[in-house]
């Protein structure tokens, strides 16, 4: 039961990827509006949710910790989204956001310049040369995004498990690979590596509870849960800030423990 996640400049056949990948292996397709809606669910505006995902990071300079909260809510609605497995996503920094689960399979597509123009004039109705500055421009914000949050360059094929460049191959050949790679041992789901997506959904929710939590939303902290146990790293303002953050935790279904040894006050207080 692998999860599957797609990363693609803008207008490279990403979503027809992989809705066959999808058809082929009967998963389940995950595309950015399905987890934006879910996030929104905790009581925030879609709209900033998707320019959270789109934006440079000079959009967010502006923002500040509005840009952790919406982050922390998207981790949390893919992480949820994705738990079951059998899921292909297609959309923003999933092979990020699902760090240390090895059933995930990475993949990243790079399509064709020309492909990718002809893609936007006929979507978007624009001349070649808006075309292109279109692209330009939001391959340019999406690096800048995953460098700004992630001190990582969108393009480094480490990142990923393969690599596919659709100017030798077409998206049905893509489709049939990704799926054959899904099959092979290494990315089947192992007791391990469904015990790493349970804490790391749980660690996310966690996240989540704390920034939509009057007492706690201007926290920003690191949680980390294995098996039940999380521990809770970073600065808070008060004392009583560690009292509103225990009891937030503690409410999260699947906490067996919790460990603040890390959550300090900042100096002076």
């Amino acid at each position: 039961m692998a999860i599957i996640t797609i990363s693609r400049g803008s207008f490279s056949g990403g979503k027809i990827l992989a809705e066959c990948i999808a058809e082929t292996l009967g998963y389940r397709c995950i595309d950015r509006d399905v987890i934006v809606e879910k996030a929104a669910a905790y009581g925030v505006s879609q709209q900033d949710l998707r320019d959270a995902l789109q934006k440079a990071p000079t959009f967010w300079d502006r923002f500040g910790h509005k840009k952790y909260v919406y982050l922390t809510l998207f981790q949390a609605a893919l992480t949820e989204e994705a738990r079951p497995g059998k899921a292909v996503y297609h959309g923003n920094a999933g092979h990020l956001l699902l760090r240390g689960v090895s059933h995930v399979l990475r993949a990243r597509i790079v399509a064709p310049l020309e492909f990718r123009t002809s893609m936007v004039q006929d979507r978007l109705k624009l001349s070649r040369a808006e075309a292109l500055a279109y692209i330009q421009k939001m391959d340019s914000d999406r690096r800048k995004w995953t460098q700004y949050l992630y001190g990582v360059d969108w393009g480094d094929p480490n990142l990923y498990d393969v690599v596919l460049n659709l100017e030798a191959i077409d998206i049905k050949e893509a489709c049939d690979i990704l799926a054959a790679m899904a099959r092979i041992k290494c990315f089947e789901e192992t007791p391990d590596s469904a015990r790493a997506m349970e804490d790391l959904a749980l660690a996310s929710r966690i996240r989540a509870n704390l920034v939509m939590d009057p007492a706690t939303s201007a926290l920003e902290v690191e949680v980390v849960a294995q098996k039940g146990q999380v521990t809770i790293k970073g600065t808070i303002g008060t004392l009583a800030s560690r009292r509103e953050v225990e009891r937030v935790a503690w409410k999260v279904p699947g906490v067996t423990g919790l460990n603040l040894d890390e959550l300090l006050p900042s100096r002076g207080v």
